[in-house]
């Protein structure tokens, strides 16, 4: 049985359908309206493996000849952020073969990646001497509750770079199931058509909360857990800059809007205007009315990813949202990042590299957790560019994580970094050719995901025997 001794503080399900609705409700109510690893990627053009972006102190712009809220990059008007929920790279897209850092394959033609079970798991393993080796899921349906994405996983994972902490973690042998490449076939399409970023890692070894307050404003004051502390980051989110400049822009959702993870911006004047339920974000894009800056959300009960769903429930999603782009007028000046918020505990070969402390605010630990800071990264996770000007058979091999939003869209219209770790990070434009023809003009056509309805039900019958016998090894 699982020792539950250090399990995550809330269940994220349970905040974003009571806390996170309490604070959607206040603010209506208030509102008037590079460092690098070896890879194996073959048969694709990559960046370097250098960060070409300028490192910038909190408060500096990115072109101080330029007034801030100037914009810099007219070939693209419109910026959207969709962001999906807890999975590794390995997990979604390791399979990819000739693109990206993937899992290396024997000649048999599956992963060799293998982690020990130890004695004294969390887990108990099933004898002494056990390792578990990187197996596919039997189906697109995942255990409720694992594997974990806490702090003390992360690091337990993380084994001083070596990778090889999964199963002994919290999270256990699920930690080591990924899922083939015909279970999730839009998002590997995705990235075997458009740019894909192989080391782009999430913020930090922590939760969703965490992760996503990053994303916003490049620090997660703390936080490691996915719970509402009210207090605001001292330079605000970048939708505040973004509104200080007359920046249009709008979060769409499927059940609750994730910008309200910093709470307190529920109560700022005329924020609730900004919200939008997702049918609006298809109904916008069709209009060619999209704002200029678009974070869209997923369903976080029923097609974010996140465990115990059908993932493919969210490769519907994500396709829904990257065709609804790809057919607006709109899509000549437009530039998409897809990615998940953190890696949800599954196993990735790449050890995250050092990362920019972003501000002086240390993580809030708890008893038992392990010391650490904000001074690297967590594990990578599945991210890739859609735009016109997306270069054709690149992979992207420059390091970034969510703090890379930011810095694209304080890039574009010159404003302030927020923190030291978006003034650190890397803008995402090595992915795009700005000075040639766009070279997707007219949008490819990707593979169409798969209809869950047509399938058995795994939700009802559950993930199956995991982890099942073929990926047990033994000495």
């Amino acid at each position: 049985m699982r020792d539950v001794t250090q399990p995550p503080a809330f269940s994220r399900r349970t905040l974003l359908g009571g806390a996170l609705a309490g604070a959607a409700a206040v603010g209506l109510a208030a509102c008037s309206s590079s460092s690098d690893s070896s890879s194996s990627t073959t048969g694709a053009t990559t960046s370097s493996t250098t960060t070409p972006t300028k490192v910038l102190q909190p408060g500096q712009l990115p072109n101080p000849k330029a007034a801030s809220g100037t914009d810099q990059l007219p070939q693209i008007e419109n910026i959207i952020v969709v962001m999906m929920e807890n999975h590794s790279y390995d997990n979604v897209i390791g399979m990819q073969r000739g693109r990206g850092d993937g899992f290396t394959l024997d000649a048999s033609g599956k992963p060799t990646a293998v982690n020990p079970w130890p004695t004294g798991s969390p887990i108990a393993p099933p004898g002494p001497n056990t390792s578990v080796r990187a197996f596919p899921m039997h189906n697109p349906c995942q255990p409720d509750g694992e594997p974990y994405n806490t702090w003390n996983a992360f690091w337990a994972s993380y084994a001083d770079g070596a990778n090889d902490g999964f199963v002994g973690s919290q999270s256990g042998p699920v930690s080591m199931g990924y899922l083939e490449p015909d279970v999730l076939p839009f998002v590997n399409s995705l990235a075997a058509t458009f740019p894909v970023c192989d080391r782009y890692f999430c913020s930090v070894g922590a939760q969703t909360y965490p992760n996503r307050r990053f994303l916003m404003a490049g620090t997660s004051l703390g936080l490691l857990t996915d719970v509402f502390p009210s207090a605001p980051p001292p330079n605000g989110t970048i939708f505040q800059s973004l509104d200080a400049h007359d920046i249009s822009w709008k979060n769409y959702y499927g059940s609750l809007p994730s910008s309200l993870i910093w709470s307190y911006q529920a109560s700022l004047p005329g924020f609730s205007a900004h919200l939008s339920k997702i049918d609006q974000f298809y109904a916008d894009a069709a209009a060619g009315t999209l704002p200029s800056v678009s974070m869209v959300d997923p369903d976080f009960d029923s097609n974010s990813e996140e465990d115990p769903q059908d993932v493919q429930y969210g490769d519907q999603f994500l396709a829904k949202v990257v065709n609804a782009v790809m057919a607006s007028p709109q899509w000549p000046h437009t530039l998409l990042l897809w990615c998940y918020d953190e890696s949800g505990g599954y196993y990735d070969h790449v050890a995250p590299p050092a990362a920019a402390v972003p501000d002086d605010v240390p993580p809030d630990l708890a008893p038992g957790d392990t010391p650490g800071s904000f001074d690297r990264y967590g594990f990578r996770v599945p991210a890739g560019i859609v735009s016109p000007y997306a270069r054709k058979e690149y992979v992207s091999r420059v390091v970034h994580d969510h703090a890379s939003f930011l810095k694209l869209v304080e890039t574009k219209w010159n404003l302030p970094a927020l923190t030291h770790r978006d003034g650190a990070a890397d803008d995402l434009l090595d992915s795009v050719d700005l000075q040639s023809a766009p070279a997707f003009l007219t949008p490819p056509k990707l593979a169409a995901p798969p209809d869950p309805t047509d399938l058995a039900g795994c939700l009802s019958t559950g993930p199956g025997t995991i982890p099942p016998a073929s990926a047990l090894v033994t000495s």
